[in-house]
């Protein structure tokens, strides 16, 4: 299904009974909406589930490939009031948790849960804006295949690549899929990001913090300062899993959060 907007089409996915509480999903760069098929299937059965691509992603319009954050958060709002959500729980994953916070913090009323997959609360380090530059002109070069390479191994947790070779290709086949547009266009919008941090003592909502045991990029730090700032907030470690834990750990991700989902009656 699309969405029409100003930007471009939006494609999303919904599954269950809308007449379920509801829980929509975000995705992590430079992925799409299946990176959730699990998730989506597996609490299609008392929920109302809702899969989208971000802007230059999977089937959703490129665009001028100007974006930003906010803008995710316009279609986040757009998505829910084309499909008459009053209130759902949100999960992020990276760029999908970055989108969730802001959206959580700047319309607080929309949301009854919040969950935060291997995402943090602070902006880019000068470090990781240059990382991006570089990035950038290694896409500009047209060298994308080793973008690519670069992007899985920073990653993955190294017992993916020995024991979990389908998600490693699953991976890859979504950033190759991934126009060199949408990957410079996000690229700039993660490192024009807000900081969060001072947002976090404002969440009110029962929120989960889910981070892989190996993750490099946002590390087991970054999600221990999350929970220590967010009141009443809890926090699961998946072992064996790097920056993707949905799909590297799949089985110990989806009893997290089911249980957080369950306890708190979202």
């Amino acid at each position: 299904m699309f969405l029409d907007t100003k930007s471009g089409k939006i494609a999303f996915e919904t599954r269950g009974d809308k007449a379920n509480k509801s829980i929509l999903f975000i995705h992590g760069f430079p992925f799409d909406k299946s990176m959730w098929n699990e998730q989506a299937e597996l609490l299609a059965n008392d929920h109302f589930v809702v899969t989208f691509d971000m802007r230059g992603h999977g089937e959703s319009a490129a665009g001028s490939g100007q974006y930003l954050v906010e803008f995710y958060v316009d279609d986040v709002i757009a998505i829910m009031e084309h499909l008459g959500l009053e209130k759902t729980c949100l999960c992020g994953l990276s760029m999908g948790g970055y989108t969730a916070m802001r959206a959580v913090d700047r319309e607080p009323q929309r949301f009854s849960g919040l969950v935060l997959c291997d995402t943090k609360s602070s902006p880019d380090s000068n470090e990781a804006k240059i990382n991006r530059a570089n990035q950038i002109k290694t896409l500009l070069a047209g060298n994308k295949a080793q973008f690519v390479e670069a992007q899985i191994k920073a990653l993955l947790a190294p017992k993916t690549f020995e024991s979990n070779k389908q998600t490693v290709e699953r991976v890859r086949n979504m950033i190759e899929s991934t126009s060199d547009t949408a990957l410079i266009g996000t690229m700039i919008a993660l490192s024009a990001r807000m900081d969060m941090t001072g947002s976090l003592t404002r969440i009110t909502v029962p929120t989960l913090i889910i981070v892989g045991k190996q993750d490099r990029i946002t590390t087991l730090t970054d999600a221990g300062e999350m929970h220590a700032a967010i009141k009443g907030s809890r926090m699961t470690v998946v072992h064996d899993a790097g920056h993707l834990s949905n799909l590297e750990n799949t089985t110990e991700f989806n009893a997290a959060l089911q249980k957080f989902l369950s306890a708190n009656n979202l």
